[in-house]
């Protein structure tokens, strides 16, 4: 869990949180130069993660991918396929679904 004054980031409710600033790794994926990429996620669109790794800023495609978040001492591991949509829309998905 990754806590802040006005927020709580937990595995249940990571994928409604702005994912920027986080530190990830990619465990799974369809390209072999991906897999085992690690770093901090500078931006995020509809369909990328952009992660700066030591090799540079990477562009990673949501739906080939499964990442490996960093919240605090946790680790959680995300499929891209259900991130995949811009990040301020997200937000209300998960208001939707909660009702």
């Amino acid at each position: 869990m990754l806590e802040g004054k006005n927020y709580r980031i937990s595995k249940e409710n990571i994928t409604a949180h702005e994912l920027i600033g986080l530190k990830a790794k990619v465990v799974k994926g369809t390209g072999k130069s991906r897999a085992g990429l690690s770093g901090l996620i500078v931006d995020e669109t509809k369909n990328l993660i952009v992660m700066e790794t030591e090799s540079g800023i990477k562009k990673i495609p949501k739906t080939e991918s499964v990442f490996q978040i960093a919240l605090g001492s946790e680790k959680v591991e995300v499929d891209g396929k259900s991130i995949l949509a811009r990040p301020e829309d997200r937000i209300k998905f998960s208001w939707r679904n909660r009702k």
